[in-house]
């Protein structure tokens, strides 16, 4: 009975709504977040960049990368009633419930949201009185259908205000800012109105176990002293103005709050906190950004240093962009110091994330167009086309999802072993596309000398997938017109697949290769050991069988690898005869 009992016991709980799973109020133990049971909460999430505010980047939209010019730009092309259009399919796509519930099947516990305040309020020179707040329900009721989700999925929702009324830094994307206008450090209006939202936001969300924080301003970077030398802030002595504010909304929040969690950050992009401290509140964490640079004790030594000198918990809120190498590293680093971390971000065009949003033709020459406007002006019905095809492929089912993404970021920072691709049964006539290695770190699925991105702590340290197709980790990968290969294949790298062999016997091994160098030489081993000599590939540069006769391989698991003794080719295909 016992068995039985436990079973309906599991699946009970799996029906029972969120909030009676809730573990109370996130808050502060000394050096660590903890539930109201005081148990440590390590936050692993991810937020959700691009969906209540764009970035550029993420569309890979030529120069001028804020939203508020993308917007304007698009209507030059379709009109502003179908822009409004778009922009309604886009809010409407981007995030919805399968996403959060796909974040918690795959082992996140916590989002953070990146917030425009023009869904909630108008900016204040906008304002039909001055001095008077207008509030819009529809960046609170997306908000609210959020957290209904992040509730009945057991995750924390973390609200991050990232672009504050006026802007809040030089980096004009981030905030969606226009630098002809005065930033949110020039302007007393849209401060006054930034505390404001805060308060209402507070005021609405004060109840709710499941918000786990109050991320206040999202990355300042503004150079108070020196803004022609050091318009980032990232080398800033005075930061008055920036303790000032996040002050002045920590006690507006307190006036209706006294639950939540409070998160700053400090200026150049988040890490700069000189004049910032002391702290002004007992529910408070410090949040770092980190990005690109290498992960050593070294690379978050401010961030601990910080954590024991105030004796506050420290969260990474922002950090990703990068390869799955480098996401591995990171998060080990992170865990072993019991940082909690958010992910940038969950979904864009790109392989980088968990999650691909696919573009399409018609967007592509929009793209073009806007690249180079000497070309032909694209008709407005097909970059209206283009523009609801992105729409619609930003919906969670329309997504590619990267499991090597995944991988890197939740199994292998513990088990950085192999595991395989797919089920694979090798017998007379499979075929092994190249791209479909092993699952797993560097090293143990795969080997290449140059895996990730360390521009900020190298400059010249800069590798990753310099194909920038089908998977994110170190081994490069380009898509042409016949499919993907593996490229750049230098000496000493190799790739591992792991299959079962259904019938021992001698096979002759085809592989679809090119050279591009006259002495590249390939080495098959199997369970490390090698199967036959080493093959020369010859100096030919189009892609061409080559033939490697006599491999002997015995029924059962077989982990073979595919190994660049000499380096200098391309690897499109593995089939067995």
């Amino acid at each position: 009975m016992y068995p039985v009992l436990k079973t309906m016991l599991s699946a009970l709980l799996f029906l029972m709504p969120g909030s009676m799973l809730a573990q109370g109020f996130l808050k502060t133990s000394g050096q660590q977040i903890v539930n109201e049971k005081g148990e440590n909460v390590l936050l692993r999430g991810i937020g959700l960049g691009g969906w209540m505010l764009q970035e550029g980047y993420m569309l890979r939209v030529p120069r001028e990368g804020q939203q508020y010019r993308i917007k304007e730009r698009i209507a030059g092309l379709i009109g502003a009633e179908r822009t409004e259009t778009f922009y309604d399919a886009w809010l409407a796509n981007h995030t919805t419930r399968a996403d959060i519930e796909a974040m918690k099947k795959w082992g996140f516990n916590s989002v953070r949201l990146p917030m425009h305040f023009n869904l909630y309020t108008l900016p204040a020179d906008k304002e039909p009185v001055p001095g008077k707040d207008t509030w819009i329900e529809k960046g609170f009721l997306m908000t609210d259908s959020l957290l209904a989700w992040c509730r009945d999925n057991g995750m924390y929702l973390i609200l991050d205000l990232h672009a504050a009324p006026g802007g809040q830094g030089n980096d004009l994307n981030i905030a969606d800012r226009d630098g002809s206008k005065p930033s949110l450090w020039e302007d007393e209006a849209q401060q006054r109105k930034t505390v404001a939202l805060w308060r209402k936001l507070a005021e609405r969300y004060r109840n709710e176990p499941w918000i786990g924080a109050y991320d206040i301003i999202n990355e300042p970077n503004f150079g108070f002293t020196d803004p022609a030398g050091d318009k980032n802030g990232t080398k800033e002595k005075d930061n008055a103005r920036l303790r000032k504010l996040m002050m002045e909304i920590t006690a507006a929040i307190r006036e209706v709050d006294q639950k939540h969690i409070v998160i700053i950050e400090g200026n150049g992009w988040g890490n700069n906190y000189s004049g910032v401290l002391p702290l002004w509140d007992k529910n408070m964490v410090m949040s770092f950004h980190k990005y690109w640079n290498y992960n050593d004790d070294k690379s978050i030594a401010h961030i601990l240093r910080y954590r024991q000198e105030n004796n506050v918990p420290v969260w990474v809120g922002e950090t990703g962009e990068n390869s799955n190498v480098w996401f591995t590293e990171a998060i080990r680093l992170l865990e072993k110091n019991n940082i909690g971390w958010a992910w940038w971000p969950l979904k864009k065009i790109g392989i980088n994330n968990p999650l691909e949003v696919k573009s399409n033709t018609n967007y592509q020459q929009m793209l073009a167009y806007w690249q180079d406007t000497s070309k032909p002006k694209p008709n407005a019905d097909s970059v209206y086309h283009g523009l609801m095809d992105l729409a619609a492929a930003t919906n969670f089912h329309n997504n590619v999802i990267h499991k090597d993404v995944l991988d890197a970021m939740l199994r292998q920072p513990a088990r950085p072993e192999a595991i395989p691709y797919a089920k694979v049964e090798l017998k007379a006539g499979t075929v092994i596309p190249a791209v479909e290695y092993d699952y797993g770190a560097n090293g143990f699925a795969y080997y290449d000398t140059d895996t990730a991105n360390y521009r900020v702590s190298n400059p010249n340290h800069t590798g990753g997938n310099r194909g920038g197709a089908f998977r994110n980790d170190g081994v490069d990968i380009r898509r042409d017109d016949t499919g993907y290969a593996v490229i750049n294949i230098a000496k000493g790298e190799w790739l591992q697949y792991t299959v079962n062999v259904r019938k021992t016997g001698t096979y002759t091994v085809k592989l679809l290769v090119a050279a591009d160098t006259a002495g590249a030489s390939i080495q098959l081993l199997g369970n490390g050991i090698p199967l036959v000599p080493a093959k020369a590939l010859g100096g030919e540069s189009g892609w061409r069988e080559l033939e490697i006769p006599g491999v002997p391989l015995k029924k059962g698991p077989l982990s073979f690898r595919v190994s660049a003794e000499a380096g200098g080719y391309r690897l499109r295909e593995i089939r067995f005869e």
